[in-house]
C-alpha cells in the first residue's frame, strides 16, 4: 500500500475510508464557523463581528466534558471527577484507545454514543508532557512540508487525523449504522487533540463523496 501522505508539498492521496454521517463539528467549529467566511482584515475586524449566539456556544461546555473523560484510565471509577460531573454514561463509551493501542499515531481518545443529545462524539486527549511520541508528533512539520484543499496544514497533525479517520471509520460507519441519520458525528479535542480534530472535521465536511467510498 502506498503512504497516505506525500513528504512534498503535494496534494493528499486518498484512501477509501466509507463513512456515512448527518453531519461533522468539532468544538473549535462551533466557535469559528462565522470566521471561515471572512478574509484577510475582514477576519480582524472583530469589533464588527456579532457574538455567536447562545445556541451555538452551548454544546462547547459538554463536549469540553467529554474530553477531559479521555485523561480518565478507568471512568468507571473516575479519579478527578465523577461520571455524572463529566456528563457522561459509562454504559454508552464505545471505544477507549490508549497510547499503548495508538502507537504514537495520536493521543488517547474515546468514541462516545450521546443518546441525550443523539451525537456520536469522538473526543481526543491533549499533548502529555511525558510523552516522547506526542513531541514527535507535534514537531513532525516544516515550512511548506504539507498540503491540502489549496492551502497548508501542519504535516503531523494531518498525518495523525488521517490515521484516525482510517483506524475508526468502519466503527463510526457502524455507529451510523445502528442510530440513523438523527445522529450527528462530533469531533473534540484539547490542545495537541484540537489540532488533529479540527483538520478530522476538515476531512469529514470537504471530503464527505471520498469518505462514502464514491
Amino acid at each position: 500500500m502506498p503512504p497516505l501522505l506525500p513528504t512534498a508539498a503535494t496534494e493528499i492521496p486518498w484512501q477509501k475510508p466509507s463513512l456515512s454521517f448527518k453531519k461533522s463539528i468539532s468544538a473549535t467549529d462551533l466557535l469559528v464557523s462565522k470566521r471561515k467566511t471572512m478574509l484577510g482584515s475582514d477576519d480582524s475586524a472583530s469589533r464588527t463581528r456579532p457574538p455567536p449566539p447562545p445556541e451555538e456556544f452551548s454544546p462547547v461546555p459538554r463536549i469540553c466534558r467529554l474530553i477531559l473523560a479521555v485523561y480518565e484510565e478507568d471512568l468507571r471509577n473516575p479519579l478527578f471527577l465523577t461520571a455524572d460531573q463529566y456528563g457522561l454514561n459509562p454504559d454508552w463509551v464505545v471505544k477507549r484507545v490508549t497510547y499503548q493501542q495508538t502507537l504514537g499515531h495520536a493521543s488517547p481518545y474515546l468514541i462516545y454514543i450521546d443518546h441525550d443529545h443523539k451525537e456520536t462524539v469522538v473526543a481526543v486527549r491533549g499533548l502529555n508532557l511525558i510523552k516522547e511520541s506526542d513531541y514527535k508528533l507535534l514537531l513532525d512539520n516544516k515550512l511548506g512540508m504539507q498540503m491540502f484543499d489549496g492551502g497548508y496544514v501542519h504535516h503531523g497533525l494531518l498525518k495523525s487525523a488521517i490515521w484516525l479517520l482510517n483506524r475508526e471509520s468502519e466503527t463510526v460507519k457502524k455507529l451510523s449504522m445502528e442510530t440513523g441519520c438523527e445522529y450527528s458525528l462530533v469531533f473534540g479535542g484539547h490542545s495537541l487533540g484540537s489540532g488533529v480534530v479540527s483538520l478530522l472535521a476538515v476531512i469529514v465536511a470537504n471530503h464527505g463523496d471520498k469518505l462514502r467510498g464514491k
